[in-house]
């Protein structure tokens, strides 16, 4: 468990570091040009945020998914148990190395941050928020559909991704892609979150409103992944519930040989 619980903390640090990191750091960015006598765009924008939030994703999952199942995010966590396809009793210890891991993403990207003349925390954060602290104007009900809806349809691909009948070892990219569309289509929402520990980590650095709202982004994802993990059977007819969101096989799949005794502890 304690490997697990490393792998976890490292990949929600990465996912937070790496993604909100971009939003912070390189989303716009100005250079003057001095013959030009004018500014050049550099900023990777939406569409490079987007794809950062994406990588950090697939990369953390070929590096330690294989130890922790890669989830690096609490909704994950709980949607895959409801699936059945994780131990409600790791659930605890679970969000707690990923929100540990946000809040010290947050942090670091806070710190620095601060190594820029002139920069100022509040509202620059990369945080989640609705009505004035979202990107585009959306109110709390645009928000909080949008945050259900895009969690869920993860939830439905990575439950499926990872299925043992899928094809092997592309599970990361398919979620990957995944976390990058659901960007792509909810930066001007909600600056996207589908992820409680993302939203944690640069919440209470951001300040500007962010941690009042953050229930909405614990709630609303939570909820998502929850439908999709109690509907994904129902859906697709790939009953998987006996398998570990990482697709260890239960030691009762393991084929017994003639000669050993069933009864024996293996």
């Amino acid at each position: 468990m304690a490997q697990r619980l490393g792998a976890e903390f490292l990949g929600t640090f990465w996912l937070v570091f790496g993604g909100a990191g971009s939003a912070v750091f390189a989303a716009t960015f100005i250079v003057p040009n001095v013959v030009a006598g004018q500014s050049v765009q550099l900023g990777i924008g939406f569409l490079g945020v987007a794809l950062a939030f994406g990588l950090t994703v697939m990369t953390m999952a070929y590096a330690v998914g294989h130890i922790s199942g890669a989830h690096f995010n609490p909704a994950v966590t709980i949607g895959v148990a409801v699936a059945k396809r994780f131990d409600w009793r790791d659930v605890p210890a679970y969000v707690g190395a990923q929100v540990a891991g946000g809040l010290v993403a947050g942090l670091a990207i806070w710190g620095i941050a601060r190594g820029r003349a002139g920069f100022e925390a509040t509202g620059n954060m990369a945080a989640n928020g609705y009505g004035d602290n979202s990107p585009g104007g959306y109110g709390l009900v645009a928000v909080f559909v949008a945050e259900v809806l895009l969690t869920a349809v993860f939830l439905y691909v990575i439950l499926g991704a990872t299925d043992s009948r899928a094809p092997q070892g592309f599970a990361p990219i398919a979620i990957g892609l995944a976390l990058t569309l659901i960007h792509l289509v909810s930066i001007p929402i909600s600056n996207t979150s589908v992820n409680p520990a993302r939203s944690t980590g640069v919440a209470f650095f951001n300040g500007d409103g962010a941690p009042a709202q953050l229930w909405v982004f614990w709630l609303a994802p939570i909820i998502g992944a929850a439908i999709a993990g109690a509907t994904f059977h129902l859906i697709t007819g790939l009953d998987r519930r006996d398998r570990d969101i990482s697709g260890e096989i239960e030691p009762e799949d393991v084929p017994v040989p003639d000669h050993v005794d069933p009864d024996a502890p293996r």
